[in-house]
Formats: structure tokens, C-alpha cells, sequence
């Protein structure tokens, strides 16, 4: 079993870490549980979820055992993989910190900054590593993208978009309809997380923000970073099914750069975990792990508390 404040045995290379996955949705189907199925370096060793029968169904497909309570999960594990609502995800993610699990978090980390600020803490204080799975900063060519982009000087603007068709005025819903917190937080909190995952890393730290709204749940962001540099980033997950779709274009002084298209999302996810790994091997904080995602969730409440 972990205790709180040692590294687990699986990632001191004797064993391959044991990685257990929290949730059973779309997403949890879709991406977490294909890729921690194949992932070579680790052990995908069972799922828990809020619904018992759909995480039983979800282990029975990967051949994992299945938890009827987190804490044995923890106990049982050195990674919790998390695809949760960002509320539920936070405390249940302090707890696993506290029995000694690295975690691996999905965005946001919660939707309160006391939340995702205590997710943070509990990794440091229990001494173990942190990645938040932000899309674009694992998916190629994406990654490789923005990492290219933080070693240029000279920007003076960027904008972004991520328009999604899950509540559209003019059709059936997206897959990810039935989820209650994106329908009561909106693209903000879902879809803001991956703007500000690109933008902060080229342009620098945020240091003012302002926000307004449009139709539908739509919230646009002008941004101030600590570069001098200003951006734009409009959010929905209600646009017309027509007027869908995502991009980021930075402009400056080397020219104009934009976001290049990426695929294969479990992969990413692998490479995540191959991150959070790497952290805990080395004792170096991964840059996308819970300390920025609870800074992620500072500017995104800064925002809403605009719009209220």
C-alpha cells in the first residue's frame, strides 16, 4: 500500500506503475481508458466510477478489476487517472495524493480556485507528482507547435477560438451533452483550459484579463500577458453546428504562426501519462501540472466573477 509522502515502488523502476482510473463517461471510454490499456510502460489495473455498472461494463471490456470505493483504488495504485467533473475530481484528488498516488488530472482541475489551489498543495505537501491533460500540449504536432513558439521573442498579438457544437441552436446535441457541468459552466470552464494552455506558455503569464459575453454560452477574453503581448480567445460549446471549429493564429515580430491541425487523442493521453511518469522518476514538476492548472482556474473564475 502507498503512504502519504513516499514514492511509490512502481515508478522506482522494479514493477511497472499500477495506474487506476477514476470515471466511466465519454471521455473515460473514449480516451483515458484506450490509452492507459495500451500504454507499454505502465499497468492499467482498474477503473472506479460513480455508477457502478458502467464501471464494471468499462473493466470488463479493458480485463481490469473493478473498485467499488476510491480509497481501495488508491490503496491498490501508484497513479489515479482522473475523468471526473472538475468538482468531483478535486477532492477525490486530494485523497489520493494523501495515499502516496501520482495524479493525472483532466482540465479543469476544479472550478473554485480554494478546489484546484487544494489539489495543488496536497501534491506538494505529500510529495508527488502532477500532470493535468491538456490536449494541445500533448497531441502532435501540437506540442511540438508551442514549444517552437516559446523559443521566439517579439509577439504582439494572438487569437484564439474554440467554438463547440455540444449544445447547438440547430441540431442534435454532441456526445458530450448528458455531462451537467459543462451544460451549467459552459465552453469557459471546458474549452478555456486549452486556450490558455497555448497562449500562456508562448506569451507569458496572464496579468490582466477582461470578459464579456455573446449568444448562447459564448464568453470572449482580452487578455494581457507579462510579454506586453495582448490576445483574444472566444468560447462556446453552443455554436451552430455550421460555425464550429478551433484555431489560434500568433502574430509578431518573426511573422504569423498558426496552430496546426493534431489527432490521435489517446496518444496524447499516453504521452501525458509518459510525463507524470517522468515526474515522478525525477522529482521534477512537470510545467502543465496541478499548480498551473489551479492557475488555469484562478483566470477562468477571475473571468466569470465578470460576468456574473
Amino acid at each position: 500500500m502507498n503512504s502519504a509522502g513516499e514514492r511509490p515502488e512502481g515508478v522506482s523502476g522494479r514493477t511497472r506503475p499500477r495506474v487506476g482510473l477514476l470515471g466511466t463517461g465519454p471521455w473515460a471510454r473514449r480516451t483515458q481508458a484506450p490509452a492507459l490499456a495500451a500504454h507499454a510502460g505502465s499497468e492499467f489495473a482498474g477503473v472506479w466510477g460513480r455508477r457502478t455498472e458502467a464501471a464494471a461494463a468499462l473493466a470488463r471490456e479493458h480485463g481490469v478489476k473493478v473498485y467499488e470505493d476510491p480509497d481501495a483504488l488508491f490503496a491498490d495504485c501508484d497513479v489515479a487517472a482522473f475523468a471526473l467533473p472538475p468538482d468531483v475530481q478535486a477532492p477525490l484528488a486530494v485523497r489520493a495524493a494523501a495515499a502516496g498516488c501520482h495524479l493525472l488530472l483532466d482540465k479543469p482541475v476544479a472550478t473554485t480556485v480554494g478546489d484546484a489551489r487544494a489539489v495543488a498543495e496536497a501534491a506538494t505537501r505529500h510529495g508527488v507528482a502532477s500532470v493535468v491533460f491538456l490536449t494541445l500540449r500533448f497531441a502532435e504536432p501540437t506540442a511540438g507547435w508551442v514549444a517552437e513558439q516559446a523559443g521566439r521573442t517579439g509577439w504582439f498579438t494572438a487569437s484564439a477560438h474554440w467554438l463547440g457544437a455540444v449544445f447547438p441552436p440547430d441540431g442534435a446535441t454532441g456526445a458530450y451533452a448528458d455531462s451537467p457541468w459543462r451544460k451549467a459552466k459552459g465552453g469557459l470552464w471546458d474549452v478555456g483550459p486549452h486556450a490558455l494552455s497555448v497562449l500562456i506558455p508562448v506569451l507569458g503569464e496572464v496579468t490582466s484579463v477582461t470578459a464579456a459575453r455573446g449568444p448562447s454560452d459564448l464568453v470572449q477574453l482580452s487578455l494581457r500577458h507579462a510579454s506586453g503581448a495582448a490576445s483574444t480567445a472566444v468560447l462556446s460549446l453552443g455554436a451552430p453546428r455550421a460555425a464550429a471549429g478551433v484555431g489560434l493564429e500568433l502574430r509578431g515580430a518573426e511573422g504569423v504562426f498558426a496552430l496546426p491541425d493534431w489527432s490521435d487523442v489517446p496518444g496524447a493521453y499516453g504521452r501525458a501519462l509518459d510525463a507524470l511518469l517522468a515526474a515522478a522518476r525525477t522529482g521534477v514538476p512537470d510545467p502543465r501540472d496541478a499548480e498551473f492548472g489551479a492557475r488555469l482556474t484562478e483566470i477562468l473564475a477571475e473571468a466569470e466573477g465578470q460576468l456574473r
